[in-house]
């Protein structure tokens, strides 16, 4: 699924009236469009505009519901379920930047060993899906600055999935995936400026 700006712009304002209305805010409208109905995969991120510190992140790997439900029910994961971020008040939803990130469907990547999986990984550019040892872990394309070469991403994603950073096991399997990203800047910053 490809997306315009304005259809983007209007997913990412649709996650933050999303969780507005669930602090008690405003109903929030969904936006409407073959885009919104049509199945997708997203994550939302939630980031306060002062400092940039996470307050959650909570996404879907794969399509399997409208685009727009799968937008909201992420808005709500990312602002109130995510252990990592303070517990919220409608206030507060002002003052989050919100990151909405349209994931491509998954692609395996087909590696056998750790060597395959450095070289096939393209930095800057893939979201990995990490399965070892009955565990899955994934980094958005996002976390690259943080993350800059496949070694360290790849030993980063271990680390999250809980294994050790030095771990390869038969049968590991490694999905990539490439995001459309669309941000909605915290009204709260925009009023100041």
């Amino acid at each position: 699924m490809s997306l315009s700006r304005e259809q983007g712009a209007a997913l990412a304002a649709w996650a933050r009236a999303s969780l507005g209305q669930a602090l008690g805010g405003e109903l929030a409208l969904r936006p409407h469009g073959h885009f919104c109905d049509e199945n997708g995969a997203s994550f939302v991120t939630l980031r306060w505009a002062d400092g940039g510190e996470l307050q959650g992140c909570i996404g879907t790997l794969e399509a399997h519901r409208p685009l727009a439900d799968d937008v909201a029910h992420n808005a709500l994961a990312a602002g109130l379920q995510d252990p990592r971020g303070a517990a919220l008040s409608l206030s507060d939803v002002r003052e989050l930047d919100v990151e909405l990130s349209v994931l491509s469907p998954l692609e395996p990547m087909g590696v056998m060993t750790e060597d395959e999986a450095l070289r096939a990984i393209r930095p800057g550019v893939d979201g990995i899906v990490l399965h070892m040892a009955g565990r899955r872990a994934t980094f958005l394309p996002s976390m690259w600055p943080a993350l800059p070469t496949a070694e360290v991403f790849l030993r980063a994603l271990k680390e999250k999935a809980g294994l050790p950073a030095d771990a390869w096991a038969p049968g590991t399997r490694l999905d990539r995936y490439v995001v459309e990203k669309f941000v909605d800047p915290a009204p709260a910053r925009a009023g100041a400026s």
